[in-house]
């Protein structure tokens, strides 16, 4: 079982998986913005943040830059980092961008039910049973079944 073991191994060794977290993370902060896969860029959210954490820190600023140090080689990045990607986020809880829906968008929204892509009584024309036929053959009498079912199933056709 596989309880608390919080992160996806993404096909590679440990040491090959830390590095290209690094790359990916140094690459994120230069850009800003990278394309990459969705299980990699699922992976690097959490540890991304860490880093941004890390610079919006103002308590001890040199322990954090050094810890950040840790993980990323390019002082051009770092600066970046503890420059305007802290300051930019030093108001923001985590380190995610948030873009909040404008309030006139809502409004619009409000009034009109959330559609399921059926018409109007599409899904109570269909008979409830149709799931369960989906092409496949009865049960025999052999099977799972109790006796006792067997018995209830008979007692209506008498």
């Amino acid at each position: 079982m596989r309880h608390r073991v919080g992160h996806r191994k993404l096909g590679r060794i440990t040491p090959h998986r830390m590095a290209l977290l690094r790359n990916l993370a140094t690459a994120l902060f230069e850009r800003e913005r990278i394309r990459t896969t969705l299980m990699k860029a699922k992976e690097l959210r959490p540890y991304a943040e860490r880093l941004i954490t890390l610079a919006r820190r103002e308590d001890d600023r040199l322990h954090a830059r050094r810890l950040a140090g840790r993980e990323l080689q390019d002082r051009t990045v770092m600066k970046k980092l503890f420059d305007d990607l802290g300051a930019r986020f030093a108001a923001r809880p985590g380190g995610s961008e948030y873009k909040p829906e404008k309030k006139g968008d809502e409004k619009g929204k409000k009034g009109a039910a959330p559609s399921s892509g059926k018409g109007e009584g599409e899904g109570a024309e269909k008979s409830p049973g149709k799931a369960a036929g989906k092409g496949r053959a009865p049960k025999s009498a052999g099977g799972k079944t109790s006796g006792k079912k067997k018995a209830e199933k008979a007692e209506p056709e008498a």
